[in-house]
């Protein structure tokens, strides 16, 4: 599946703001839960990681709106 180019714009921002709120420490506590949850112990291939954290971010970004 495809993704829109809503979802990488606003996928992307959602997760420039988790970075930035995480400060930008991408080995902590929260994105080493993230990866796990996502993706379980094995590491998928970096183009299907890449569409998922977007899809992630946009989905943040709907729950944070309310939409």
């Amino acid at each position: 599946m495809r993704l829109r180019p809503s979802e990488c714009v606003f996928g992307s921002l959602e997760l420039l703001r988790l970075a930035f709120v995480t400060r930008f420490r991408f080995k902590g506590p929260y994105w080493h839960w993230r990866m796990e949850t996502a993706f379980g112990r094995g590491k998928p291939p970096r183009a299907e990681m890449l569409r998922a954290a977007l899809r992630y971010g946009a989905w943040a970004r709907r729950m944070r709106k309310g939409v």
